[in-house]
């Protein structure tokens, strides 16, 4: 093996949009240096955004460079046979200061067809939730073109779509397909397919900076739309010092694992795993070093890491691929 592996971390990669704010800087200490951030790309392998280590040997090193290198030792041996050297997922955290646009992601096959992508399937914890914050997730009932495009042109779309109060803690699972949008007053961890497609249907007629309208994606959504009332919220134990399963799909695993003490981590080989700290600080000891992470944080333990001990008081999202 041509690189010396131990737990990575990457340099954020911060995107100002229309609906951003400030509080990845205040809730989650990134280093945002404006009032409209509303995403810190944390693991991305996709075109122009890639993400680049920032700590160790390793630092400077992108991680598209490290897979290259190393494929099995990285992504693991089941993820590369399945997914060659693509890195199979994209992390962030997000910070809605207004509502996001009203969108939705298409599946695998047209996005294959249409973007040579993957689709995007997703979930969403709620980090932070501002009183009376919601999200919008699918229709209220099970709906139809005809009914949803009739809706759209009256500007009437929200009435049809199913609005929910969200707190921290919650977790929404979105498979492709689903209409939704975060609302106002959220901060929320994403973990997705490796994939930048969203088709935009409707934006409250806001305006840029210079007063145009974002681009919409009406006649692209119409196919990729799921027009049935889908349940998107997600129930999960919460067992401490326990990996408890929140989402098991085919694109990713993701356990809420409350850990106050310490827990011996034993890996195959197979996949790497990715840690975000949603709340409070732990440490990894891996090979007589101990890695340091707080809230905020996101780690990857390459998949040829196979033992290693995290300890300490904090609430963890992990993530693998089964």
């Amino acid at each position: 093996m041509s690189i010396k592996i131990y737990p990575l971390q990457f340099e954020p990669i911060l995107k100002d949009r229309i609906w951003g704010g400030e509080k990845l800087k205040t809730v989650l200490n990134k280093p945002i240096t404006s009032n409209i951030t509303g995403e810190s790309w944390e693991l991305s392998t996709v075109e122009g955004d890639v993400s680049v280590v920032a700590n160790g040997e390793l630092k400077g090193k992108s991680l598209t460079e490290l897979i290259n290198e190393s494929p099995n030792e990285i992504l693991g041996t089941k993820v590369y046979e399945r997914f060659g050297n693509q890195f199979p997922l994209l992390f962030k955290y997000l910070d809605a200061r207004e509502d996001l646009s009203i969108q939705v992601h298409p599946n695998d096959k047209l996005a294959k067809e249409r973007h040579n992508s993957f689709g995007k399937t997703e979930m969403w914890y709620v980090m932070q939730a501002d009183q009376d914050a919601r999200i919008i997730v699918g229709f209220k009932e099970d709906s139809s073109k005809e009914e949803y495009l009739e809706n759209l042109n009256n500007k009437t779309l929200v009435s049809i779509l199913d609005d929910v109060k969200a707190k921290a803690g919650d977790v929404f699972f979105l498979e492709t397909g689903t209409v939704h949008a975060i609302g106002a007053g959220l901060v929320v961890a994403e973990i997705q397919q490796t994939s930048d497609i969203t088709y935009r249907l409707y934006d409250f007629d806001r305006v840029d900076a210079q007063g145009n309208k974002r681009e919409l994606h009406v006649d692209l959504a119409l196919d990729a739309i799921n027009y049935n009332k889908v349940d998107t919220y997600k129930k999960y134990e919460k067992e401490v010092n326990q990996s408890n399963v929140v989402v098991d799909c085919p694109y990713f695993t993701t356990n809420f694992t409350p850990l106050d003490g310490k827990i011996d981590a034993n890996k195959n080989g197979e996949t790497f795993t990715v840690y975000m700290c949603i709340e409070g600080s732990f440490e990894i000891r891996y090979g007589n070093v101990t890695y340091q992470y707080k809230k905020g944080d996101t780690v990857l333990i390459p998949a040829d890491i196979r033992s290693y001990v995290l300890e300490g008081s904090a609430s963890i999202l992990e993530v693998f691929i089964s």
